[in-house]
């Protein structure tokens, strides 16, 4: 989410009514959530200008671990400047920290060559804004589940019950630190989920949604002291609940 904002953010920056803007003072500090869109605290160091030259070899973009060869338009003016150093600069402040955790295993090839693509400059602002667009719709649709054997026949499910919250088993990456909290798709994927972790006996789906409009799910080591709850289902492993009364 932080990522895709900031992208958004930064594609806006490059076609601004002003020209391409780019920020000189890009750090995390200067930047904040609102409403689940970042936003930039401070512009005074935000310009227009782009740096002018002869010849190509006055256009390299320097940064402390790599340098960057960039063209010297017609105008005189080194072509994409000011949009290559957001860009890297989003790259090494916040991609490279925030890219490789927290996705889908089937999604996170996707993430990386964004990742390697940002990183060498390989990427504009406009093919990195797509590549994050088509990673959402793949998480938002399920369409990178991949094909599996349907593992949800192997539990009971009880719909307006859930467990009594507490602090239980914890996984990464999750919403809760007290428990494993995670997002999902459906149904099915939890269980998959469940089924791929040792401490695993239930998982409740709730009403709650993350800024993506999946679900969270619950994933539990046990599944007793069930309570009342209408707007929440809890699937119980056959074989946890093999020999007892539900």
């Amino acid at each position: 989410q932080i990522c895709l904002s900031l992208v958004k953010l930064l594609f806006y920056l490059a076609h601004s009514p002003l020209g391409s803007i780019v920020l000189l003072d890009f750090q995390p500090r200067q930047f904040v959530m609102v409403d689940g869109n970042l936003k930039v605290t401070d512009m005074d160091d935000a310009s227009t200008e782009e740096l002018s030259c002869k010849e190509d070899n006055d256009c390299t973009l320097d940064f402390p671990t790599k340098s960057f060869p960039l063209k010297c338009s017609v105008v005189g003016k080194c072509e994409g400047i000011n949009e290559k150093k957001n860009l890297f600069n989003a790259y090494r402040y916040f991609f490279t920290y925030l890219l490789p955790h927290s996705a889908p295993a089937a999604l996170r090839p996707l993430l990386s060559d964004i990742l390697n693509a940002t990183g060498d400059l390989r990427y504009g602002i406009n093919e990195t804004l797509k590549a994050f667009e088509n990673v959402l719709h793949l998480y938002k649709s399920g369409l990178y589940l991949q094909k599996r054997p349907l593992l949800l026949k192997d539990y009971i499910s009880l719909k307006g019950f859930r467990t009594v919250e507490g602090e239980d088993y914890k996984c990464w990456p999750s919403y809760s630190h007290l428990g494993c909290l995670l997002s999902i798709h459906s149904a099915e994927e939890a269980a998959a989920i469940c089924n791929s972790q040792s401490h695993c006996q239930s998982f409740i789906v709730t009403q709650q949604r993350t800024w993506t409009g999946r679900p969270l799910a619950s994933f539990q080591s046990s599944w007793t002291d069930l309570i009342p709850d209408t707007n929440a289902v809890v699937y119980i492993k056959r074989s946890a609940s093999s020999g007892e009364r539900l």
